[in-house]
């Protein structure tokens, strides 16, 4: 009898297991910390669509790579839905040289697409244990170097922007930690001052209307 009771108690332990696992939702499977290495194309230009000059067109873009890494944490919620925060830090190599053949709109002459921090939330739905699709949207402060020059002193200062960003894109799991995700991501820049090297003093906020573009790749794994 005794050996009857311990087999009965075995096989309801060995299906209790399966049934344990087939508990987990596919929202689980993106819960946690993780970091990631991020890689793309990078457009900015002005957010005007007029023409500033009435005699010739103004290159009003620059293009570039943009490149950097990211962490985040993300909770599950139900059985589909993700929350979560992240911050990200990416430089550019979006640059535009100014001469008087090609003028740039923005008239500073020599423009560097510098640092971009970035801080804010995402929310996902989990398709599957293996795939998420994500909204996002947060705070972003971009800064751009900047050289003038009269052909005898050059000028070098920062411009310090700050806007918001919005976004969506797909993640998608790559064995049990490892995953990819492909995102496209606008930020609109509407605040600017000038930082000055040496003693002069920055200047006051005033406002701008740039526009950035990027699509992103990315790599990382979830902790």
């Amino acid at each position: 009898m005794k050996k009857i009771c311990a087999i009965l108690a075995a096989g309801t332990a060995l299906t209790a297991v399966p049934a344990f696992a087939q508990d987990a939702t596919p929202a689980e499977a993106f819960g946690g910390f993780h970091a990631e290495a991020l890689v793309g194309y990078d457009h900015i230009r002005s957010g005007s669509s007029e023409d500033v000059d009435n005699s010739r067109d103004l290159k009003q873009s620059i293009d570039g790579v943009e490149f950097g890494g990211a962490v985040g944490y993300d909770v599950p919620l139900g059985t589909n839905l993700v929350v979560g925060a992240e911050a990200e830090i990416t430089d550019s190599s979006a640059k535009r040289d100014y001469n008087n053949d090609q003028p740039t709109v923005f008239n500073l002459g020599r423009v560097d697409a510098g640092r971009q921090y970035y801080f804010g939330g995402r929310v996902g739905y989990a398709m599957s244990p293996a795939t998420m699709v994500y909204v996002k949207g947060g705070y972003s402060n971009a800064r751009f170097n900047l050289q003038g020059t009269d052909g005898t002193t050059n000028l070098r200062q920062r411009l310090d922007t700050d806007g918001y960003r919005v976004g969506a894109g797909v993640e998608q799991k790559m064995g049990s930690n490892a995953f990819v995700k492909l995102e496209y991501k606008y930020t609109n820049l509407s605040d600017a001052e000038f930082d000055f090297n040496g003693s002069t003093p920055d200047s006051s906020r005033f406002s701008i209307d740039t526009d950035r573009h990027s699509v992103m790749a990315g790599v990382g794994v979830r902790f």
